[in-house]
């Protein structure tokens, strides 16, 4: 059996992008999110260009659920090669210095619990692979910039920044954990909006799908820099 990457929050844009990268390099593809009617069009569409591929609903935020989620994408297309985790939570934070600090529990549930407990899931895959590799979506949002501060603070929007600030330190510390094991962790941040997958800003690039897939693809074969940046 092929190796398989294991896409995690498919949707369109970034994910169907890679996906389609991936599957055109020879990966089996699994299709993991919380909509099944999206993932089964999702497949459909790969199959149609001739990529083998599955869906695997199940919610990022919920480690049991994400967990297995893998293990049946292992089971029913071969072993993980590679995780893209794709996920994020769109959860809501409002004014800073209003908001319930209790909420801030939940902004970390996709960003850090759930793809920790993908990776774990994944690892014994990753590893016997000899070239496995995570791969992470991540947003300009979370990047330590007091123009980005002041954009964030402007929307009422702070959960996502708090969020993708979180996941980038995970993909750091990831990083240096499995470097020696032979496991490659890496993040394309992206700095703008996806075609396809939200409204033009005044001043935000539109950024297409494919082009970020072939920064994920090569970051996956360079292996020399645990980020890169687009837009």
């Amino acid at each position: 059996m092929p190796r398989t990457i294991v896409v995690v929050g498919y949707g369109p844009g970034v994910s169907a992008s890679v996906a389609e990268k991936f599957g055109a390099e020879g990966f089996a593809v699994a299709l993991v999110a919380r909509g099944e009617a999206k993932l089964a069009a999702g497949v459909e569409a790969l199959k149609a260009k001739g990529i083998t591929a599955g869906a695997f609903p199940a919610d990022a935020g919920d480690p049991a659920a994400i967990r297995g989620a893998i293990a049946k994408a292992r089971a029913a297309l071969g072993p993980v090669g590679v995780l893209h985790w794709n996920a994020f939570s769109g959860r809501g934070f409002g004014d800073l210095l209003s908001a319930d600090p209790a909420t801030l529990l939940g902004l970390f549930d996709v960003a850090l619990v759930g793809l920790l407990s993908a990776v774990q899931e994944a690892l014994p895959d990753l590893k016997a692979a000899g070239d496995g590799a995570v791969l992470v979506t991540n947003g300009a949002f979370g990047e330590v910039n007091p123009m980005i501060d002041a954009l964030a603070i402007a929307l009422g929007e702070v959960g996502v920044p708090l969020g993708n600030a979180a996941k980038a330190k995970l993909v750091g510390l990831l990083s240096a954990r499995l470097k020696g094991e032979g496991v490659y962790v890496g993040e394309v941040t992206i700095a703008g909006v996806v075609k396809g997958t939200g409204p033009d800003g005044p001043g935000m690039p539109t950024l297409g799908g494919a082009d970020i897939a072939e920064a994920f693809w090569r970051l996956y074969q360079a292996r020399d820099e645990v980020r890169a940046r687009v837009g």
